[in-house]
């Protein structure tokens, strides 16, 4: 059974899954059906918030339960609940958890200095935020621990996303460069001189780490990302060659040099670079795609998305999360100055 099999991570888990041979439900909101999977696969509505719906749709039983969409520990313990009648769980996390050593993390990212310095690469073994439910990463922690100590009832394996990526995104930062594109921007600035890393997690090497999860079950977290870190500025040159395009990068040493100007969704002052070695020696994991070459059909979904319509419309989550990623008056000021 997969929760939120509607969404982007969702929607490649359930093909992998059934094209391994399980014999899959597909739960989401809509009940809709990704016109890629099998034939075979159940689809079922399902509120994720109404834990007696989900006791209903689980019956009498999964083998696995892959859950896209848990936050908090009020999901975890829905699950834990249920574990007399689910084999093993899968459930999505995120690398945002990770705090370093001086107490920082994601959720403190906007006070001076306030962003972390993790280890390069990040281990699985890297302290995190404490728990609670004020934020995104409290909550998630949270739910963490709240399936891991409940792992001798429900062996759970915890998977920490990193920049997800790829179509059906809805916050997708590849929107940055797509859309800059389109409008026919031919320069760019990038701050912290092009070299900020935040790993990505292509959807389908998820999809894949789901499926080797579901035929191994256990009781671990482990990192979820690519193979490789590309830096911002790769991404933007990578995009620019699916798009055919050629853009002059105008690099800036430090933070933006103005309030909107050389700042992307990915332009961190420090490296997030995720350990993959867990993974790899625990699943066996090996990245079904890379980055650049995942990237055609991430790019053509935005712009079909984006065809006649407003971003702020297309991606209301992205213009909620950045605000204005587009204020060419701003960049152009800066650039004439």
């Amino acid at each position: 059974m997969v929760i939120g099999a509607a969404g982007q991570i969702g929607r490649p888990a359930v093909n992998a899954l059934a094209r391994d041979g399980w014999a899959v439900t597909a739960a989401s909101r809509s009940g809709g059906r990704d016109a890629a999977w099998p034939e075979g696969v159940r689809t079922v509505r399902l509120d994720r918030e109404d834990g007696d719906a989900l006791a209903r749709v689980v019956g009498g039983g999964c083998d696995v339960l892959v859950d896209m969409v848990a936050f908090g520990a009020a999901h975890a313990r829905q699950l834990t609940a249920l574990a007399d009648r689910i084999g093993s769980a899968v459930v999505i996390s995120s690398v945002s958890v990770y705090e370093d050593g001086r107490g920082r993390g994601f959720d403190t990212q906007e006070r001076p200095d306030g962003f972390p310095e993790y280890p390069v690469p990040l281990p699985e073994t890297q302290r995190t935020v404490a728990p609670g439910e004020a934020t995104y990463s409290t909550r998630k922690v949270a739910l963490e621990r709240e399936l891991l100590a409940a792992g001798d009832r429900l062996p759970a394996t915890v998977l920490r996303a990193g920049a997800v990526h790829g179509p059906h995104c809805r916050s997708p930062r590849e929107l940055y460069f797509v859309k800059r594109n389109l409008d026919g921007r031919g320069r760019r600035v990038l701050a912290y001189g092009g070299a900020s890393r935040f790993h990505p997690a292509s959807v389908h090497n998820l999809a894949e780490l789901i499926r080797l999860a579901a035929a191994r079950p256990g009781s671990r977290v482990l990192n979820a990302c690519d193979a490789e870190a590309p830096t911002v500025a790769s991404i933007a040159a990578a995009i620019d060659a699916v798009m055919g395009v050629r853009t002059e990068t105008v690099s800036v040493d430090g933070p933006p040099p103005a309030p909107r100007v050389g700042e992307t969704p990915w332009s961190v002052p420090r490296p997030v670079v995720v350990d993959m070695s867990a993974a790899e020696r625990e699943l066996g994991y090996r990245p079904v795609v890379g980055y650049a070459d995942s990237l055609p059909e991430t790019v053509a979904s935005i712009a079909d998305r984006l065809a006649g319509t407003d971003w702020r419309t297309a991606y209301p989550k992205m213009a909620q999360a950045y605000g204005d990623l587009f204020d060419y008056a701003a960049e152009d000021a800066w650039l004439g100055a």
